[in-house]
């Protein structure tokens, strides 16, 4: 129906989005040079919720910090009604402290002579209600549900009349009580006795009350207060990696090193264990599970990821037990290449759903997948991020940095996947079909400082189905960046999330949060 130009423009195919211009944004808790960072201040856990209006971290010392959006508060409107307007003043969303609270104490296990840190290991948002948000928090070895709510502070005023309204009052309390001198009771006492015996250190003097004053309770401010509803615990005998909503809204699953138990979040004295991988004489253990998370709109499906490079599907409608899967996603291995590292490397440390629940992504020490799960013979991309680090495994096993647990994240268009590296940088990489976006960003205030401009290289090659896998190589040096810099491995960016509906990325570094726009 459309024609001339209108109509050439729309049979044009749509290439692949163009390259993200990332900018700094916001930063809490920057350092200055030379400052300590205290072990209890480094950030272990960062999430938004599902709406992006609010940001939660947790660090080393048990404490969850909140942070909320700014910007659509000020304008006075709904946000989201405003960007259906298409609302010309649209900026990037901007946060501010909301508020912070102690969620976890260091405990002792005496059964087990056992130190228990605080440290928070995950944060996930729970849904909304009358005004207040909850959330779920864990460290090793407890889980606890906390509600956050603005309440009313109420505060005492010195009185509610003015001087010259007292006096009246006290000369009419005056005249009243002078007016019967005397006056004798039931029992034969006085009036004056009576005073007296209201209270053995009070008594009224002989004219009266001069004056009245009432105070008078008033609640013009509001504070944040944070109440720890419930607390699931003793449920884990193996330190707790993972804890994921499910989209019911009812229920959430927590995982450790073996099982992932099944909860209501309603009640914290019992769960049930869905999938226990613990066999049964320990010699024989050969994988554990390292992350867990429920399909975003699929209440009955969850995956689970493994030490062994393995992404398992579950179908919790197969059998109350789901120690079989439904699917299982691994890449095979490559003749030829194992040695003593592989499977250390290969240890998935963090997956997660594509929004739209179709996709997958994975993490390892080496590379991102990206799984379709409907396709089970290998990953549809594979991002390399420490490839450059291959000849130095032996190093990195040493100090055991081999051994660190990046996260993942993916946008909320499903177009773009981003994690941490070290030196404080984070790759975001387009996961589009023939995208060769490939980013290097440094958490500091100047994120394109240590950008290395070496263009990123893609290969594929077809597998037995008509789809094709990609491998995409991100920006790689041996060991340096573009400006000679070697990297270092004691500051590492572990932890990132990206916003749900724009083009915004949280990420720590140490003790400081980050926040990037494009």
């Amino acid at each position: 129906m459309n024609g001339g130009d209108g109509g050439g423009v729309a049979a044009a195919p749509a290439g692949p989005p163009q390259p993200l211009d990332w900018k700094f944004s916001q930063v809490f808790g920057e350092r200055t040079a030379g400052e300590e960072v205290q072990e209890v201040d480094i950030i272990s856990a960062i999430e938004f919720d599902k709406t992006g209006d609010h940001l939660a971290t947790g660090d080393r010392g048990g404490r969850v910090v909140l942070f909320e959006r700014s910007d659509a508060k000020e304008r006075g409107e709904n946000r989201r009604d405003l960007e259906r307007m298409d609302y010309p003043g649209t900026r990037h969303p901007e946060f501010r402290y909301k508020t912070e609270f102690q969620s976890h104490e260091p405990e002792f296990d005496y059964l087990k002579s056992l130190e228990i840190e605080e440290k928070i290991n995950k944060i996930r948002w729970c849904q909304t209600a009358n005004g207040a948000v909850f959330l779920l928090s864990t460290n090793d070895k407890t889980i606890k549900f906390w509600k956050v709510q603005e309440k009313k502070v109420k505060k005492i005023c010195e009185a509610n009349a003015d001087p010259l309204k007292a006096a009246a009052n006290g000369s009419i309390a005056s005249s009243s009580v002078s007016s019967s001198p005397k006056q004798h009771i039931a029992n034969g006492g006085f009036l004056d006795r009576s005073y007296n015996c209201l209270k053995n250190d009070t008594s009224f003097p002989p004219g009266g009350i001069p004056s009245l004053r009432l105070p008078v309770v008033t609640s013009n401010e509001t504070s944040l207060l944070a109440r720890c509803r419930r607390i699931y615990a003793h449920a884990h005998d193996y330190h707790i990696n993972s804890i994921s909503n499910n989209s019911d809204g009812e229920t959430f699953i927590s995982a450790d090193d073996l099982r992932i138990n099944l909860w209501n979040l309603e009640v914290s004295n019992q769960s049930f264990n869905i999938v226990d991988v613990k066999p049964t004489n320990m010699e024989d253990l050969t994988e554990v599970i390292t992350s867990a998370e429920f399909h975003p709109t699929h209440c009955n499906m969850l995956a689970y990821s493994s030490s062994k490079g393995s992404v398992r599907l579950i179908d919790l409608r197969q059998s109350a037990l789901c120690d079989s899967h439904s699917k299982l996603f691994e890449e095979p291995e490559a003749p030829g290449s194992r040695s003593f590292f592989t499977e250390i490397i290969a240890s998935i440390s963090d997956i997660k759903f594509a929004k739209d629940g179709r996709h997958i992504l994975s993490r390892d020490y080496m590379t991102l997948k990206l799984w379709d799960i409907n396709m089970d013979s290998g990953p549809v991309a594979t991002f390399q991020v420490h490839e450059y680090l291959r000849p130095k495994l032996c190093d990195l096993y040493e100090n055991d940095s081999i051994f660190d647990k990046f996260e993942c994240c993916l946008s909320g268009d499903g177009l773009r996947v981003a994690t941490g590296s070290y030196s404080n940088l984070f790759r975001v990489f387009g996961c589009a079909a023939s995208s060769t976006e490939a980013t290097t960003l440094e958490a500091s205030k100047n994120p394109m400082r240590r950008q290395v401009q070496t263009p990123s290289r893609t290969t594929s090659r077809s597998l037995s189905s008509s789809l094709s896998r990609v491998v995409k190589r991100g920006s790689e040096s041996p060991g340096v960046d573009a400006n000679g810099n070697s990297f270092d491995f004691t500051t590492k960016l572990l932890h990132l999330a990206w916003h749900p509906t724009e083009n915004t990325i949280a990420c720590a570094a140490a003790n400081s949060l980050y926040m990037y726009n494009a």
